[in-house]
C-alpha cells in the first residue's frame, strides 16, 4: 500500500482520497474549512456507488505535519495554482509522484517548473461531485479518471495506474496529456462557461434549450480545432475525434439532471473562478496557432 497526501481536499480531492483510503492506502488529508468537522465526525462520502465514512482519517492543517509520501494527489482549484508548490514540497521525497486532478490547461507544466518534470502526472476527472456541509461530499454521478504522465512515459503511467488497483473508481490511461486536457476542455469550456454566462443556470438548462445547446456545440467545435492545432504544433501524432467527443459530452450531460459545475458554484458563492486555466490559456494557445475563437 502507498502513502498519499491529498493537497486540496475539496470535493474532488476528498472523494478520490477517501476512495484510496477505503482501498487500504495510507491517505493524509490537508484540510482547511472541514478540519474541525472531520476531526469530530469523520469524512462522509454520499455516493451513488454506496455511502461510506472514514471514521478517523489522518488530517492536518499544515503540509509539514503530513511529511514525505509516495504520492501527492493535488485537487486544488487552479485559482490556487501559484500556491501549490509550497503546499506540495513538504510532502516530497526523492521518489514522490504528483497527480494533479484539476481542470484547465498548462497545469502540469506549471507544477513541473517548480517541482521537476519526471514526477508530474495529470488526472482528468469526469464526475459530478459537490461539497455539502463540512465533512460531507456528495458524489452524484460518473467518476471516471483518465491519468497521463507529463512526458507521456508508459512506464511512469503504469506506476500511476498501479496505485488505483482495487479502488472503487474507474481509472484509465491517457497516452497523451495534451490530448486528454483538450478533450476535457470540450466539456469544461461550454458547460462551466455557459452556466455562468447564462446567469447562473444548471447544465440541464443548457442541454434542454436549443439555442444554448447550439452555443455549447459551437464552443466544443472551437475547442476541438484548437486542440488539434496544438497537437500538430507539438508534433503529436494523435488527434481529437471531434464528432465522437462532442457526441459523448452531450450524451453524458443529457442525463446529469440539474447539475451545477464547480465554476458556477464559485460564481454564485462569490469566490474566484478558474478563468485563466479553463478559458484564457486555451484561448491564448488558439490565437497563437491562428485558430479563430
Amino acid at each position: 500500500m502507498a502513502s498519499v497526501a491529498v493537497i486540496g481536499a475539496g470535493a474532488v480531492g476528498s472523494y478520490y482520497g477517501a476512495r484510496l483510503a477505503q482501498a487500504g492506502h495510507d491517505v493524509r488529508f490537508l484540510l482547511r474549512r472541514d478540519y474541525d468537522a472531520v476531526a469530530e465526525g469523520g469524512l462522509h462520502i454520499e455516493s451513488h456507488h454506496g455511502n461510506f465514512v472514514l471514521e478517523r482519517p489522518a488530517i492536518a492543517r499544515d503540509p509539514a505535519e503530513i511529511g514525505p509520501v509516495d504520492w501527492v494527489l493535488c485537487g486544488l482549484k487552479t485559482t490556487s495554482l501559484d500556491a501549490a508548490p509550497d503546499l506540495i514540497r513538504p510532502c516530497l521525497g526523492p521518489e514522490t509522484r504528483v497527480l494533479a486532478i484539476m481542470n484547465g490547461l498548462g497545469i502540469e507544466e506549471r507544477l513541473a517548473e517548480a517541482l521537476g518534470t519526471e514526477r508530474i502526472f495529470g488526472g482528468l476527472a469526469f464526475t459530478c461531485i459537490n461539497r455539502g456541509e463540512p465533512g460531507i461530499i456528495h458524489h452524484y454521478e460518473y467518476g471516471q479518471v483518465s491519468i497521463a504522465h507529463l512526458h507521456d512515459d508508459p512506464a511512469e503511467l503504469e506506476r500511476a495506474l498501479a496505485l488505483w488497483q482495487d479502488v472503487t473508481a474507474e481509472v484509465s490511461a491517457a497516452p497523451s496529456i495534451t490530448r486528454a486536457r483538450w478533450e476535457k476542455l470540450c466539456w469544461n469550456v461550454p458547460f462551466n462557461g455557459l452556466t455562468v454566462a447564462a446567469g447562473g443556470v444548471t447544465t440541464e438548462a443548457i442541454v434542454t434549450n436549443p439555442t444554448r445547446r447550439a452555443e455549447a456545440r459551437a464552443l466544443m467545435e472551437e475547442v476541438v480545432a484548437a486542440g488539434n492545432a496544438d497537437l500538430e504544433a507539438r508534433n503529436h501524432a494523435e488527434r481529437i475525434d471531434g464528432d465522437e467527443v462532442i457526441t459523448r459530452m452531450f450524451t453524458l450531460t443529457d442525463v446529469m439532471g440539474p447539475y451545477r459545475p464547480s465554476t458556477l458554484i464559485d460564481f454564485v458563492e462569490g469566490r474566484a473562478i478558474e478563468v485563466d486555466a479553463i478559458f484564457a490559456e486555451p484561448a491564448r494557445r488558439a490565437r497563437a496557432l491562428g485558430v479563430p475563437t
